[in-house]
Protein backbone atom coordinates (compact mmCIF):
# COMPACT_ATOMS: atom_id res chain seq x y z
CA UNK A 1 0.00 0.00 0.00
CA UNK A 2 1.47 2.99 -1.31
CA UNK A 3 1.98 5.83 2.00
CA UNK A 4 0.40 8.45 -0.03
CA UNK A 5 -1.59 9.50 -2.98
CA UNK A 6 -3.09 11.87 -4.20
CA UNK A 7 -5.73 13.06 -6.96
CA UNK A 8 -6.17 16.13 -8.63
CA UNK A 9 -8.31 17.97 -11.18
CA UNK A 10 -11.40 15.76 -10.01
CA UNK A 11 -15.28 16.86 -9.24
CA UNK A 12 -15.25 15.37 -5.92
CA UNK A 13 -18.89 14.40 -4.54
CA UNK A 14 -19.11 14.93 -0.91
CA UNK A 15 -22.34 14.64 1.61
CA UNK A 16 -24.23 17.58 0.51
CA UNK A 17 -22.36 19.06 -2.23
CA UNK A 18 -19.79 18.97 -5.51
CA UNK A 19 -16.09 20.96 -5.18
CA UNK A 20 -13.89 20.89 -7.99
CA UNK A 21 -10.46 20.41 -6.18
CA UNK A 22 -7.89 17.63 -4.84
CA UNK A 23 -7.85 15.00 -2.56
CA UNK A 24 -5.26 13.44 -0.49
CA UNK A 25 -4.97 9.73 0.98
CA UNK A 26 -2.68 8.78 3.48
CA UNK A 27 -2.14 4.99 5.00
CA UNK A 28 -5.55 4.03 3.39
CA UNK A 29 -7.27 7.08 4.88
CA UNK A 30 -8.80 10.22 3.62
CA UNK A 31 -6.19 12.81 5.06
CA UNK A 32 -7.86 15.99 3.09
CA UNK A 33 -9.47 17.68 0.91
CA UNK A 34 -8.61 20.73 -1.50
CA UNK A 35 -10.94 22.42 -3.05
CA UNK A 36 -8.89 24.44 -5.17
CA UNK A 37 -6.30 22.82 -7.87
CA UNK A 38 -3.01 21.17 -7.16
CA UNK A 39 0.45 21.12 -8.70
CA UNK A 40 0.66 16.91 -8.37
CA UNK A 41 -1.22 14.05 -8.30
CA UNK A 42 -2.95 11.56 -10.59
CA UNK A 43 -5.39 13.71 -13.07
CA UNK A 44 -9.06 12.75 -12.77
CA UNK A 45 -9.55 15.06 -15.95
CA UNK A 46 -12.81 16.47 -14.58
CA UNK A 47 -14.40 13.17 -13.66
CA UNK A 48 -16.48 12.50 -10.39
CA UNK A 49 -14.87 11.21 -7.58
CA UNK A 50 -17.31 9.55 -5.51
CA UNK A 51 -17.49 7.09 -2.37
CA UNK A 52 -16.88 3.31 -2.92
CA UNK A 53 -20.66 1.90 -3.20
CA UNK A 54 -21.89 -0.40 -0.38
CA UNK A 55 -23.92 -3.05 -1.42
CA UNK A 56 -26.06 -4.94 0.89
CA UNK A 57 -28.00 -6.89 -1.22
CA UNK A 58 -27.30 -9.39 -4.07
CA UNK A 59 -27.86 -12.74 -5.53
CA UNK A 60 -25.21 -12.43 -8.22
CA UNK A 61 -22.54 -14.93 -6.87
CA UNK A 62 -24.99 -18.05 -7.36
CA UNK A 63 -24.81 -17.87 -10.86
CA UNK A 64 -21.75 -17.77 -11.01
CA UNK A 65 -21.71 -20.91 -8.71
CA UNK A 66 -24.59 -22.66 -10.71
CA UNK A 67 -24.20 -21.19 -14.17
CA UNK A 68 -26.52 -23.24 -15.51
CA UNK A 69 -29.27 -25.82 -13.47
CA UNK A 70 -27.46 -28.83 -12.32
CA UNK A 71 -24.13 -27.43 -12.89
CA UNK A 72 -21.84 -26.65 -9.96
CA UNK A 73 -18.83 -24.43 -10.79
CA UNK A 74 -15.60 -23.76 -8.48
CA UNK A 75 -16.67 -22.04 -5.42
CA UNK A 76 -13.45 -19.88 -5.67
CA UNK A 77 -13.14 -19.19 -9.36
CA UNK A 78 -16.90 -18.64 -8.74
CA UNK A 79 -15.78 -16.17 -6.20
CA UNK A 80 -13.06 -14.25 -8.12
CA UNK A 81 -15.27 -13.97 -11.08
CA UNK A 82 -18.19 -12.36 -9.03
CA UNK A 83 -15.94 -10.16 -7.07
CA UNK A 84 -14.21 -8.70 -10.69
CA UNK A 85 -17.88 -7.65 -12.08
CA UNK A 86 -18.60 -6.37 -8.43
CA UNK A 87 -15.47 -3.89 -8.24
CA UNK A 88 -15.78 -2.61 -11.73
CA UNK A 89 -19.24 -1.87 -10.92
CA UNK A 90 -18.02 0.76 -8.70
CA UNK A 91 -18.50 -1.25 -5.43
CA UNK A 92 -15.99 -1.55 -2.63
CA UNK A 93 -18.13 -3.31 0.13
CA UNK A 94 -20.14 -6.04 -0.74
CA UNK A 95 -22.79 -7.83 1.21
CA UNK A 96 -23.21 -11.49 -1.04
CA UNK A 97 -26.17 -13.09 -0.34
CA UNK A 98 -26.67 -16.87 1.12
CA UNK A 99 -29.43 -18.61 0.67
CA UNK A 100 -31.05 -20.82 4.00
CA UNK A 101 -33.65 -22.71 3.56
CA UNK A 102 -33.74 -25.91 0.89
CA UNK A 103 -36.12 -25.79 -1.33
CA UNK A 104 -36.32 -29.21 -3.55
CA UNK A 105 -37.40 -26.99 -6.71
CA UNK A 106 -34.74 -24.39 -6.62
CA UNK A 107 -31.47 -26.71 -6.82
CA UNK A 108 -29.29 -25.91 -3.63
CA UNK A 109 -29.47 -28.32 -0.65
CA UNK A 110 -27.58 -27.61 3.00
CA UNK A 111 -24.19 -27.58 2.44
CA UNK A 112 -23.63 -25.60 -0.75
CA UNK A 113 -23.86 -22.02 0.76
CA UNK A 114 -21.23 -22.75 3.54
CA UNK A 115 -19.41 -24.01 0.30
CA UNK A 116 -19.00 -20.58 -1.04
CA UNK A 117 -18.87 -19.02 2.87
CA UNK A 118 -15.61 -20.74 2.84
CA UNK A 119 -13.82 -19.48 -0.74
CA UNK A 120 -15.27 -16.10 -0.06
CA UNK A 121 -13.07 -16.84 3.88
CA UNK A 122 -10.93 -18.42 1.86
CA UNK A 123 -10.27 -15.30 -1.00
CA UNK A 124 -10.05 -12.69 1.51
CA UNK A 125 -7.26 -14.34 3.29
CA UNK A 126 -5.04 -15.16 0.26
CA UNK A 127 -5.70 -11.65 -1.21
CA UNK A 128 -7.36 -12.51 -4.40
CA UNK A 129 -10.35 -9.93 -3.85
CA UNK A 130 -10.81 -6.93 -5.08
CA UNK A 131 -13.65 -5.74 -2.97
CA UNK A 132 -14.63 -6.37 1.03
CA UNK A 133 -17.19 -9.11 0.85
CA UNK A 134 -19.31 -9.62 4.39
CA UNK A 135 -22.24 -12.08 4.22
CA UNK A 136 -26.12 -11.48 3.89
CA UNK A 137 -27.81 -14.51 5.05
CA UNK A 138 -31.42 -14.79 3.11
CA UNK A 139 -33.43 -16.92 5.75
CA UNK A 140 -36.58 -18.40 4.12
CA UNK A 141 -38.59 -18.88 7.29
CA UNK A 142 -41.05 -21.13 5.46
CA UNK A 143 -39.03 -24.24 5.12
CA UNK A 144 -38.70 -26.54 7.67
CA UNK A 145 -34.50 -27.00 7.49
CA UNK A 146 -33.73 -23.37 8.20
CA UNK A 147 -32.74 -23.43 11.70
CA UNK A 148 -30.78 -26.73 10.56
CA UNK A 149 -29.03 -24.30 7.56
CA UNK A 150 -28.11 -21.51 10.38
CA UNK A 151 -26.18 -24.10 12.51
CA UNK A 152 -23.59 -23.92 9.75
CA UNK A 153 -23.17 -20.02 10.39
CA UNK A 154 -23.19 -19.85 13.63
CA UNK A 155 -19.47 -19.26 14.18
CA UNK A 156 -18.93 -17.40 10.92
CA UNK A 157 -17.71 -13.39 11.95
CA UNK A 158 -18.43 -12.96 8.36
CA UNK A 159 -21.62 -12.78 8.66
CA UNK A 160 -22.92 -9.52 9.77
CA UNK A 161 -26.80 -9.17 7.91
CA UNK A 162 -29.66 -11.17 8.14
CA UNK A 163 -33.00 -11.53 6.27
CA UNK A 164 -36.57 -12.58 7.05
CA UNK A 165 -37.95 -14.15 4.13
CA UNK A 166 -41.08 -15.94 3.10
CA UNK A 167 -42.05 -16.35 -0.49
CA UNK A 168 -45.29 -18.40 -0.09
CA UNK A 169 -47.79 -17.43 -2.34
CA UNK A 170 -50.67 -15.16 -1.27
CA UNK A 171 -48.92 -12.70 0.64
CA UNK A 172 -45.90 -10.34 0.72
CA UNK A 173 -44.10 -10.56 -3.17
CA UNK A 174 -47.19 -12.62 -3.87
CA UNK A 175 -49.88 -11.19 -2.93
CA UNK A 176 -51.58 -12.09 -5.99
CA UNK A 177 -51.38 -15.05 -7.98
CA UNK A 178 -50.27 -14.08 -11.17
CA UNK A 179 -46.80 -13.43 -10.78
CA UNK A 180 -47.01 -16.37 -8.75
CA UNK A 181 -48.15 -18.27 -11.60
CA UNK A 182 -45.18 -16.64 -14.00
CA UNK A 183 -42.59 -17.65 -11.54
CA UNK A 184 -43.41 -20.95 -10.60
CA UNK A 185 -45.69 -22.87 -13.30
CA UNK A 186 -45.02 -20.84 -16.47
CA UNK A 187 -41.53 -20.97 -16.36
CA UNK A 188 -41.38 -24.38 -14.73
CA UNK A 189 -44.12 -25.77 -17.36
CA UNK A 190 -45.75 -27.18 -14.41
CA UNK A 191 -49.46 -28.92 -15.53
CA UNK A 192 -52.49 -27.20 -13.35
CA UNK A 193 -52.39 -30.04 -11.26
CA UNK A 194 -48.66 -29.81 -10.55
CA UNK A 195 -48.86 -26.50 -9.57
CA UNK A 196 -51.78 -26.78 -7.60
CA UNK A 197 -49.69 -29.29 -5.16
CA UNK A 198 -46.83 -26.86 -5.12
CA UNK A 199 -48.90 -24.33 -4.12
CA UNK A 200 -50.73 -26.05 -1.16
CA UNK A 201 -47.50 -27.16 -0.11
CA UNK A 202 -46.17 -23.77 0.44
CA UNK A 203 -48.85 -22.08 1.77
CA UNK A 204 -48.91 -25.04 4.61
CA UNK A 205 -45.00 -24.52 5.05
CA UNK A 206 -45.34 -21.09 5.77
CA UNK A 207 -48.24 -21.39 8.06
CA UNK A 208 -46.34 -24.27 10.05
CA UNK A 209 -43.05 -22.77 10.58
CA UNK A 210 -42.50 -19.02 9.09
CA UNK A 211 -43.76 -17.49 12.65
CA UNK A 212 -41.43 -19.79 14.98
CA UNK A 213 -38.69 -19.61 12.83
CA UNK A 214 -38.75 -15.64 12.17
CA UNK A 215 -38.74 -15.44 16.25
CA UNK A 216 -35.77 -17.90 16.67
CA UNK A 217 -33.77 -16.27 13.53
CA UNK A 218 -34.19 -12.87 15.04
CA UNK A 219 -33.21 -13.75 18.74
CA UNK A 220 -29.97 -15.67 17.12
CA UNK A 221 -28.74 -12.31 15.05
CA UNK A 222 -29.77 -9.87 18.14
CA UNK A 223 -27.71 -12.30 20.53
CA UNK A 224 -24.80 -12.15 17.80
CA UNK A 225 -25.33 -8.58 16.72
CA UNK A 226 -26.68 -9.66 13.25
CA UNK A 227 -28.44 -6.71 11.79
CA UNK A 228 -31.47 -8.06 10.65
CA UNK A 229 -33.51 -7.26 7.41
CA UNK A 230 -37.58 -7.72 6.79
CA UNK A 231 -38.80 -8.77 3.41
CA UNK A 232 -41.54 -8.00 1.23
CA UNK A 233 -43.71 -5.93 3.92
CA UNK A 234 -46.97 -5.27 2.50
CA UNK A 235 -48.83 -4.09 5.70
CA UNK A 236 -48.49 -2.78 8.75
CA UNK A 237 -49.00 -5.38 10.79
CA UNK A 238 -46.19 -6.75 8.89
CA UNK A 239 -43.87 -3.42 9.42
CA UNK A 240 -45.09 -3.94 13.09
CA UNK A 241 -43.97 -7.48 13.07
CA UNK A 242 -40.35 -6.37 11.64
CA UNK A 243 -40.40 -3.55 14.67
CA UNK A 244 -41.02 -6.05 17.49
CA UNK A 245 -38.52 -8.14 16.32
CA UNK A 246 -35.35 -5.38 16.16
CA UNK A 247 -35.66 -5.19 11.99
CA UNK A 248 -33.25 -1.83 11.01
CA UNK A 249 -33.53 -2.79 7.01
CA UNK A 250 -36.93 -2.57 5.53
CA UNK A 251 -35.84 -4.49 2.00
CA UNK A 252 -38.30 -3.83 -0.95
CA UNK A 253 -41.63 -3.31 0.74
CA UNK A 254 -44.55 -4.12 -1.63
CA UNK A 255 -46.51 -0.89 -0.53
CA UNK A 256 -46.38 2.61 -0.39
CA UNK A 257 -47.85 2.24 2.87
CA UNK A 258 -45.21 -0.42 4.63
CA UNK A 259 -42.29 2.35 2.85
CA UNK A 260 -43.86 4.78 4.78
CA UNK A 261 -44.50 3.08 8.31
CA UNK A 262 -41.11 1.63 7.88
CA UNK A 263 -39.24 5.04 7.13
CA UNK A 264 -40.93 6.59 10.10
CA UNK A 265 -40.05 4.27 12.59
CA UNK A 266 -36.15 4.73 11.75
CA UNK A 267 -35.69 1.77 9.45
CA UNK A 268 -33.96 1.81 6.42
CA UNK A 269 -35.88 1.53 3.64
CA UNK A 270 -34.24 -0.32 1.09
CA UNK A 271 -35.54 -0.87 -3.02
CA UNK A 272 -33.89 -2.35 -6.05
CA UNK A 273 -31.42 0.17 -8.33
CA UNK A 274 -33.00 -2.13 -11.61
CA UNK A 275 -36.64 -0.54 -10.30
CA UNK A 276 -34.69 2.66 -10.91
CA UNK A 277 -33.15 2.17 -14.33
CA UNK A 278 -36.05 0.46 -15.91
CA UNK A 279 -39.18 2.76 -14.45
CA UNK A 280 -40.98 0.03 -12.16
CA UNK A 281 -40.42 -3.31 -10.49
CA UNK A 282 -40.19 -6.74 -12.78
CA UNK A 283 -42.43 -8.23 -10.03
CA UNK A 284 -45.03 -5.43 -10.86
CA UNK A 285 -45.09 -4.03 -7.39
CA UNK A 286 -44.12 0.04 -6.41
CA UNK A 287 -41.74 1.75 -7.98
CA UNK A 288 -38.92 2.62 -6.36
CA UNK A 289 -38.62 6.50 -7.96
CA UNK A 290 -42.06 6.54 -5.96
CA UNK A 291 -40.44 6.53 -2.46
CA UNK A 292 -37.22 8.30 -3.28
CA UNK A 293 -39.77 11.19 -4.26
CA UNK A 294 -41.61 10.90 -1.66
CA UNK A 295 -38.19 10.84 0.64
CA UNK A 296 -39.20 7.41 1.89
CA UNK A 297 -36.15 5.55 0.08
CA UNK A 298 -33.10 5.15 2.23
CA UNK A 299 -31.09 2.62 0.83
CA UNK A 300 -30.34 1.07 -3.17
CA UNK A 301 -29.50 -2.40 -3.67
CA UNK A 302 -28.37 -4.11 -7.17
CA UNK A 303 -30.40 -7.21 -6.50
CA UNK A 304 -29.63 -9.08 -9.65
CA UNK A 305 -27.58 -6.56 -11.92
CA UNK A 306 -24.36 -5.27 -9.96
CA UNK A 307 -24.05 -2.44 -12.63
CA UNK A 308 -27.35 -0.93 -12.00
CA UNK A 309 -26.28 0.37 -8.52
CA UNK A 310 -24.40 2.98 -10.01
CA UNK A 311 -26.81 3.60 -12.89
CA UNK A 312 -29.63 4.12 -10.57
CA UNK A 313 -27.74 6.57 -8.70
CA UNK A 314 -27.05 8.81 -11.84
CA UNK A 315 -30.26 8.13 -13.16
CA UNK A 316 -31.97 9.73 -10.27
CA UNK A 317 -30.02 12.46 -9.64
CA UNK A 318 -30.73 13.33 -13.65
CA UNK A 319 -34.66 12.33 -13.75
CA UNK A 320 -35.92 14.01 -10.04
CA UNK A 321 -35.80 17.79 -9.54
CA UNK A 322 -35.54 17.50 -6.09
CA UNK A 323 -32.67 14.85 -6.19
CA UNK A 324 -28.97 15.80 -6.28
CA UNK A 325 -26.39 13.92 -6.94
CA UNK A 326 -24.92 13.71 -3.57
CA UNK A 327 -28.19 12.83 -2.58
CA UNK A 328 -28.44 10.12 -4.47
CA UNK A 329 -24.74 8.48 -3.95
CA UNK A 330 -25.87 8.84 0.41
CA UNK A 331 -28.16 5.87 -1.15
CA UNK A 332 -25.83 3.54 -2.08
CA UNK A 333 -22.98 4.36 0.13
CA UNK A 334 -23.37 6.21 4.03
CA UNK A 335 -26.65 5.32 4.45
CA UNK A 336 -26.28 1.19 3.85
CA UNK A 337 -23.39 1.64 5.80
CA UNK A 338 -24.39 3.06 8.66
CA UNK A 339 -27.22 0.55 8.85
CA UNK A 340 -24.83 -2.33 9.28
CA UNK A 341 -22.80 -0.34 11.12
CA UNK A 342 -19.75 -0.08 8.88
CA UNK A 343 -19.17 3.72 10.75
CA UNK A 344 -15.58 4.12 8.52
CA UNK A 345 -16.96 4.30 5.23
CA UNK A 346 -19.67 5.70 2.91
CA UNK A 347 -18.38 9.08 2.40
CA UNK A 348 -15.64 11.70 1.22
CA UNK A 349 -14.65 13.02 4.61
CA UNK A 350 -10.99 13.46 6.35
CA UNK A 351 -10.13 10.30 8.38
CA UNK A 352 -12.94 8.08 6.31
CA UNK A 353 -11.64 5.07 4.72
CA UNK A 354 -9.95 5.73 1.38
CA UNK A 355 -12.80 3.90 -0.82
CA UNK A 356 -12.86 5.78 -4.10
CA UNK A 357 -14.29 5.48 -7.55
CA UNK A 358 -13.42 7.46 -10.74
CA UNK A 359 -16.64 7.88 -13.14
CA UNK A 360 -18.05 9.75 -15.92
CA UNK A 361 -21.24 10.16 -16.68
CA UNK A 362 -21.59 9.84 -20.62
CA UNK A 363 -24.52 8.93 -23.14
CA UNK A 364 -26.98 8.37 -20.12
CA UNK A 365 -24.86 5.58 -18.53
CA UNK A 366 -21.80 5.63 -16.09
CA UNK A 367 -18.33 4.77 -17.06
CA UNK A 368 -16.45 3.36 -14.14
CA UNK A 369 -12.66 4.71 -15.02
CA UNK A 370 -10.89 3.86 -11.65
CA UNK A 371 -11.88 1.86 -8.36
CA UNK A 372 -9.50 2.41 -5.02
CA UNK A 373 -9.88 0.24 -1.70
CA UNK A 374 -8.12 1.46 1.13
CA UNK A 375 -6.07 3.63 -1.28
CA UNK A 376 -4.88 0.86 -3.20
CA UNK A 377 -6.37 0.92 -7.14
CA UNK A 378 -8.29 -2.60 -7.72
CA UNK A 379 -10.12 -1.85 -10.93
Amino acid sequence: MPAETSFRNARIVLADEIVDGSLLVRDGAIAGIDHGGAASGEDMDGDYLIPGLVELHTDHLEGHFSPRPGVRWNALAAVQAHDAQIATSAITTVFDCLRLGSDENEGFVRGEMRVLADAIELASDEGRLRAEHFIHLRCEVSTPDVLHALEDFHHEGRVKLASLMDHAPGQRQFQTMEQYTLYYKIKRGLTDDAFAVFVAKRQDQSARYSAPHRKAIAEHCRAHGITLASHDDATLDHVGEAIEDGVRLAEFPTSVEAARASHDAGLSVLMGAPNIVRGGSHSGNIAARDLAEAGILDVLSSDYVPSSLLHGVFKLAEDVDAIKLPDALRLVTENPARTVGLDDRGSIAPGKRADLVRVRWQGGVPVVRGVWRQGVRVA
